[in-house]
């Protein structure tokens, strides 16, 4: 595709956003056009980015040293990474790196590129280096334990011997992709690494190259001639900032985009009647919640909680609210995650909600308040939480707000109910256990602040059994610690967890090879037309 020709589309997008009954030229044969919602985009630098969208982009664009397969996450494979091997003593992993390698800049990919990559993550100290920091690893002592020992070899050590998984997942997350050392370090300003430089450019090897982001409006991926895997079929990606689905549903009909990922159940409901239109679906590893705040006195109460869970008619909400785009669920680690409880004791029962609620001497029920995103879908759903809950004499405020705000008020604690949607940091049950089942400090001025801090619930033997799952080196007995883990969580956390998320993306009928996997990336390198 010409630049003059990549010009034309982004005039048509522009137009349609502003509302002109223009038509659109078609899409051309070797580019995929994606409509999609990412104006929470801020930085391209694989150190600093923790967006959901922008993982997507990365992934596409940049080669780690390990992945995991998409159709099955627990499946950890060498991607720049040959080969790996851990000491005896559990603490020091040894990387090889696969010969031959070049960056799209044409350079080589050495060993030192892969430490320069992970210890910038360190030195920065952005929002994805707790990851690593959690290994031990700081900006002191980074240069002594991430190591280069050959020009395709290097080392990584951890405090601990934690259970090898751990590391080798937490390496396939955005912060883990290898940069251009040589490119991304001739940019670098008053020791930045070249952060500044980096969070609007592009210095990786995948098989697509990041050749323009604008933000809110567009971000353009072009094949890259020196990736080494199997090439893209496609010349060019563009994703194309358009926030309105019932834009991205039209633009679809009329052939003016190959891909919609913002569509409503409504939308694709209507869509699914139309022989022109496919659907690509998968679970992805987003689950909904709501966090009780425990300094609120009534929701502190067990059986308060436990009357909360059978308020909730979790199998309407999925099957019309929601149709198609989640599933029910019911444990903090998502379906497809080692270790998930896939059990759902919960439903609405209105009566055993009223008798939990008077043994908690509520009889009459409270009021409370929820904090929610404007989003249609996610008001939608508290209302119709709200109107179950009433049944047993609970009354909800809605609180409405941008994301933004409530997310800030979640975070300092000041919610009664949050209702919220979490992503896992990287594909290994730690991250979630972590975040919904440890509480090193429940104190207001505690420097570590997971989900259960956030909701003030204080957990000191379940926060004992997060860290030994940790070390734990034998497969079945860490998997039963988590489920053993997700059961006690169930009953007598803070957290109703109810669903989880499924994917859904319409697209042309001649757009083949679409792979959603789980957390924040989709594949389009397999992609054909």
């Amino acid at each position: 595709m010409t630049r003059a020709a990549f010009g034309l589309v982004a005039i048509a997008f522009t137009i349609c956003m502003s509302g002109s009954p223009q038509v659109f030229a078609k899409t051309p044969s070797d580019t995929l056009v994606v409509a999609w919602t990412f104006d929470n985009m801020i930085t391209l630098d694989p150190a600093e980015s923790f967006e959901f969208t922008t993982e997507e982009v990365l992934s596409n664009s940049y080669q780690n040293l390990v992945d995991y397969d998409l159709k099955n996450e627990n499946e950890i494979f060498g991607v720049i990474a040959q080969s790996w091997t851990v000491s005896p003593d559990g603490k020091t992993f040894s990387f090889t790196i696969r010969p031959d390698l070049k960056f799209a800049s044409g350079n080589p990919i050495t060993a030192a590129d892969a430490v320069y990559s992970l210890s910038r993550v360190v030195k920065l100290d952005k929002s994805p280096a707790f990851i690593l920091a959690q290994f031990g690893l700081t900006s002191q002592n980074v240069d002594q334990k991430i190591r280069q020992t050959g020009a395709l070899t290097f080392e990584l050590e951890m405090d601990k011997p934690y259970n090898p998984q751990i590391l080798l997942h937490s390496l396939t997350a955005s912060f883990g992709a290898v940069v251009d050392k040589k490119l991304v370090s001739s940019h670098e300003q008053e020791g930045d690494f070249g952060h500044n430089w980096l969070k609007t450019q592009y210095a990786g090897s995948g098989p697509f190259k990041i050749n323009e982001w604008r933000a809110n409006e567009t971000v353009v991926l072009d094949r890259n001639s020196h990736y080494t895997g199997p090439k893209p079929t496609l010349a060019r990606i563009i994703y194309s900032h358009i926030p309105e689905p019932a834009t991205q549903r039209l633009l679809l009909e009329k052939a003016d985009i190959d891909i919609a990922r913002n569509l409503t159940s409504e939308h694709i409901a209507a869509l699914d009647k139309n022989p022109e239109i496919t659907f690509a679906n998968g679970p992805k590893g987003a689950i909904y919640y709501l966090g009780l705040n425990q300094k609120n006195p009534h929701l502190a109460k067990p059986q308060v909680r436990q009357a909360m869970k059978y308020l909730i008619d979790y199998v309407k909400i999925a099957a019309t609210i929601k149709e198609g785009k989640v599933s029910v669920h019911q444990a903090f680690l998502p379906h497809g995650t080692f270790g998930a409880l896939t059990e759902t004791p919960f439903y609405l029962n209105v009566a055993k909600a009223k008798t939990l609620l008077a043994e908690a001497g509520l009889p009459d029920g409270f009021n409370v308040t929820m904090d929610t995103s404007n989003t249609p879908e996610v008001k939608t759903m508290a209302q119709a939480i709200q109107q179950t809950m009433a049944l047993a004499g609970i009354t909800l405020e809605i609180l409405p707000s941008n994301g933004k705000q409530a997310l800030t008020k979640y975070r300092a604690r000041q919610h009664d109910i949050f209702f919220g949607r979490w992503v896992e940091d990287y594909q290994d049950p730690h991250s979630n256990a972590v975040a919904f089942a440890s509480n090193l400090d429940n104190a207001d001025q505690a420097t570590v602040k997971p989900l259960a801090w956030r909701n003030s619930w204080s957990i000191p033997d379940m926060t004992k059994t997060v860290g030994e799952a940790v070390l734990e080196r034998d497969s079945d007995r860490r998997k039963q610690i988590y489920l053993d883990l997700q059961t006690a969580h169930q009953q007598n956390s803070p957290f109703v967890i109810m669903f989880q998320e499924i994917e859904v993306l319409g697209a042309r009928s001649n757009v083949k090879g679409i792979v959603i996997g789980p957390a924040n990336r989709n594949s389009f390198w397999s992609v054909t037309k």
